[in-house]
């Protein structure tokens, strides 16, 4: 193989990894503003694939009109060029972002969407050009169109591969979004750079400065936190999400991705705090009024910062505790900002449908907060998983599960009711007065609101006197399905949640 057609498939491997590795980094540029839910998802798929369609038909009309490599490594340095500008483009529109989503002015945010998006446009028609250029440098005869096609698209594929994995597993972790998506632009311009110094020679050293360009890219620290907010004590990135730490007063907060939601809150020397976490403390107390409850062990999944399982540890004593968390890097947040250290608590870093489909543990209590407001993962909210649940269960054990609302649309606690009303004899719903949350609570026996009356009158412990007192001002028996219950096969919590989110809009 000559170094020509070399330098040809290396770029088209290349190029391959840089518009994959976009996708991926892509994903993390938005998710602090836009979130990572279905939607966002598929709109960044599909105005990519739209963008390479695009490239597709350019890259083989240009081909056909000036069938040289000079001309696949030039575009290909503006690709580099432009994927490099990315992250810095994006800021200013970004920050509009965050107004329209804190003050819901859905015009600006949409807005801002789309001008994000417009950014991927360039480089990645661009990198759509690669392979059906080089399939026409490639060819020596019309005998060979299928093989060297079939080559090509290989090679473009295997790129693609690696870089899928490349940005998530490793490069955004280590690095962060904006240097990961340097680092691919860099890659891109260096064998662009090359390219062009074989066809062009002494006409190639304009294009030295793209990759020096990006280097001083690289080098300038901006100082300047992804999304800024007030309070700002820690912000990072994970495979799985972009995580704030923020102080306000002297509670801290832990917030994830667009940060419309406090996933955990700690306040040193308090055990109260006035907010959904304290309901799930009363979650023991649905019992019939003749047992006296017993507490031996918690499941928490959706460990996140730990309050839960600081509260419980305050108020029944430390009792193990057996916490569940998909993301290592926010365990390691809540240990150094949220003193997440409980000696009765054992972490699993695993997803929760996951470790109740494999643990032989049996819990009196298990607590479903996995949840990032206003979105649910569908595998925790069906029957089938509930009924996994519950045969983790002791035989008077109890699920609470935390769902978001507003304060007039009951669609997503409902249809999370109606789903653990096939499951249990007894379902309850407390709606938090302090925000747009509901307990949604399921029994194993016949229990009912009296029950909970008697077992709360029993109660000693101040703490507990307060949260069973507010629970009992907001709470409700659920007494029959009144939607369809959610399924592995037929789960559309995000149209749900959608729709709230409209009607909340045009309300």
């Amino acid at each position: 193989m000559n170094w020509k057609r070399a330098l040809l498939l290396a770029l088209v491997f290349i190029s391959g990894m840089a518009g994959m590795a976009v996708e991926m980094a892509g994903s993390r540029l938005l998710a602090p503003y836009f979130g990572s839910s279905l939607i966002v998802w598929a709109n960044l798929i599909g105005l990519i694939l739209l963008y390479l369609t695009a490239g597709y038909y350019l890259g083989g009309w240009l081909a056909d009109r000036n069938p040289r490599a000079n001309l696949l490594f030039r575009l290909t340095s503006w690709a580099a060029l432009t994927i490099a500008l990315i992250p810095s483009a994006a800021r200013p529109i970004l920050q509009f972002a965050a107004i329209g989503f804190a003050a819901f002015r859905w015009g600006l945010l949409v807005s801002s969407f789309i001008g994000v998006m417009a950014l991927f446009a360039v480089p990645v028609i661009l990198l759509g050009c690669v392979s059906p250029f080089a399939i026409r440098l490639d060819l020596r005869g019309l005998h060979s169109t299928g093989r060297v096609a079939g080559g090509i698209y290989g090679i473009s594929t295997l790129g693609s591969i690696l870089g899928t994995f490349l940005p998530v597993f490793w490069l955004i972790p280590a690095l962060g979004t904006r240097r990961t998506f340097l680092l691919f632009a860099l890659l891109l311009a260096l064998i662009s750079l090359l390219g062009l110094a074989q066809a062009l020679r002494r006409g190639a050293w304009p294009y030295a400065l793209i990759p020096l360009a990006i280097l001083a890219l690289w080098a300038w620290n901006p100082g300047r936190p992804i999304k800024p907010a007030a309070g700002l004590v820690y912000e990072g990135e994970s495979a799985y999400n972009y995580i704030q730490v923020l102080r306000q007063g002297e509670e801290y907060l832990l917030r994830l991705n667009e940060g419309e939601g406090n996933q955990s809150v700690y306040a040193p020397g308090k055990v109260l705090l006035y907010r959904i976490f304290d309901y799930f403390l009363a979650a023991p107390l649905f019992q019939p009024a003749d047992s006296r409850p017993q507490l031996r062990r918690v499941c928490l999944i959706g460990l996140a910062g730990g309050t839960i399982a600081r509260q419980y540890s305050e108020v029944y004593g430390p009792l193990p505790i057996d916490g569940v968390e998909i993301d290592p890097q926010i365990l390691a947040v809540a240990r150094q900002y949220l003193d997440m250290n409980l000696s009765n608590l054992h972490v699993f870093i695993q997803d929760g449908r996951y470790f109740i489909n494999q643990t032989r543990n049996d819990y009196d209590v298990i607590i479903v907060d996995a949840y990032r407001p206003p979105y649910i993962p569908f595998h925790l909210a069906t029957t089938e998983f509930f009924l996994e649940a519950r045969r983790r269960l002791t035989p008077e054990g109890v699920l609470a599960v935390n769902v978001a609302r507003t304060a007039t649309d009951y669609a997503l606690v409902d249809i999370v009711a109606s789903t653990l009303k096939e499951v249990f004899p007894a379902v309850f719903i407390v709606d938090a007065a302090e925000s747009y949350n509901s307990m949604v609570v399921a029994a194993q026996g016949p229990v009912t609101r009296d029950d909970f009356e008697v077992q709360a009158a029993r109660l000693s412990t101040p703490a507990l006197r307060d949260v069973a007192q507010r629970v009992s001002e907001h709470l409700r028996e659920f007494p029959a399905p009144i939607t369809p219950p959610l399924r592995d096969d037929h789960a559309p919590i995000e149209q749900v949640i959608h729709n709230m989110i409209w009607r909340f809009v045009w309300q």
